[in-house]
C-alpha cells in the first residue's frame, strides 16, 4: 500500500577491513526542515566522503534536515608498532661473546636485546591510494544501506501519519456538514435574510437607485451564504484526500491546502450568523491547526 513519507526517521549501518584493523558505523538521522539540509560528521582523514554522501542524501530524499555521522573504530593490535629482532646482528653478537675469554661473564640474552639494532620497531604503513579509494567506496556502500533503512523508518512514521492526517479530514469533513444544516445555513433562511433587507432597503427615506440597490443585495448576500465557503472546504478535503493518495512528496502541498482550509475556516466564523454557526467554526479551526501542525512532518 502506498503511504506518505515522514522526515523523521534514524536508521544505522556499518562494515569492516580485517586487513586494515578497521570497522566503522554510519548514522543517518532526519527531522523536519523546509527544504533538504544535509550535514555529514566524520572522523579526521575521512574529509573526503563529504561530497558523495551529500549526493547520496539528494538522490534519495527531498525535504528533511539530515544528519549523517560516521564513527570509526580501530582494532585493538590495528596502529600499534611491531617489533622484530634482527637475527643477523643478534647472531654476530652471540658468536663475538663465545670469542671472549673465560674470565669474562658471557652476556645475557636480554642483555643482547638491549644492544641498539638488535629489537627493530616497524611502523605500520599508511593504505595507498588505491586501497584507500577501496575503503571509501566501502564505506559510501554502508551508507547507501543506512539511507534505505532511514527511507524505511519514515515511511512507516509516514503510515502513521497517514492515519492522523485522514482522521483529521474526516473529522473536517463532519464539521461542513454540520455547519451546511445550520439554521442559518440553510437557502431558506439566507433569502428570508435577503429578503429582510430589501425590504429595509425599499423602506428607506432617502430613495436608492436601482443599480444601488442591486450593489447592496449583492453585498448582503456575499456577507450572509456561507455556501460558497462550505464548497470549497468540501474541495479541500477532496484534494488533500487525493495529495494522501498520491503517496509521494506531498508536504509543501498539503501545508498549502491547510492555509485555504484556515482562510475558509475564518470567513465562515465571520459570516456565521448564530450562535451554532459561529461554534462549528471554531471547531473547525481547531481540527485545522491540528491538521497543520502533522503536515509540518511530512515530506
Amino acid at each position: 500500500m502506498k503511504t506518505i513519507a515522514s522526515m523523521t526517521g534514524f536508521a544505522r549501518a556499518g562494515g569492516q577491513r580485517p586487513d586494515l584493523g578497521l570497522s566503522w558505523t554510519w548514522e543517518a538521522r532526519s527531522v523536519n526542515g523546509k527544504g533538504l539540509d544535509v550535514r555529514v560528521r566524520w572522523p579526521n582523514g575521512f574529509d573526503a566522503l563529504e561530497a558523495p554522501a551529500k549526493d547520496l542524501v539528494g538522490k534519495r530524499l527531498t525535504r528533511g534536515s539530515v544528519t549523517l555521522s560516521l564513527q570509526t573504530r580501530t582494532d585493538a593490535g590495528a596502529g600499534v608498532p611491531q617489533v622484530r629482532i634482527n637475527q643477523a646482528l643478534l647472531a654476530q653478537l652471540m658468536d663475538l661473546a663465545r670469542d671472549l675469554p673465560l674470565h669474562v661473564q658471557p652476556p645475557t640474552f636480554d642483555g643482547l636485546l638491549q644492544v641498539r639494532g638488535v629489537l627493530e620497531t616497524l611502523e605500520s604503513a599508511e593504505p595507498d591510494e588505491e586501497t584507500r579509494k577501496g575503503l571509501e567506496a566501502e564505506m559510501l556502500t554502508s551508507l547507501g544501506e543506512a539511507l534505505t533503512a532511514l527511507e524505511a523508518a519514515r515511511r512507516d512514521e509516514g503510515g502513521r501519519l497517514n492515519t492522523i492526517l485522514r482522521a483529521h479530514l474526516a473529522t473536517i469533513a463532519d464539521l461542513i456538514g454540520k455547519a451546511a444544516q445550520t439554521a442559518s445555513a440553510r437557502p431558506e433562511a439566507v433569502q428570508d435574510r435577503l429578503r429582510a433587507a430589501l425590504n429595509q432597503l425599499l423602506d428607506a427615506k432617502v430613495p436608492v437607485s436601482e443599480d444601488r440597490l442591486a450593489q447592496e443585495l449583492a453585498l448582503i448576500a456575499t456577507r450572509q451564504d456561507v455556501r460558497e465557503e462550505l464548497d470549497r472546504l468540501t474541495a479541500h478535503v477532496a484534494q488533500a484526500t487525493e495529495l494522501l493518495d498520491s503517496a509521494g512528496p506531498v508536504g509543501r502541498r498539503l501545508d498549502f491546502l491547510c492555509q485555504e482550509f484556515n482562510r475558509e475556516a475564518n470567513t465562515l466564523c465571520s459570516k456565521a450568523q448564530d450562535t451554532a454557526l459561529t461554534r462549528i467554526g471554531l471547531d473547525l479551526k481547531t481540527v485545522i491547526d491540528q491538521l497543520r501542525e502533522q503536515v509540518q512532518n511530512v515530506e
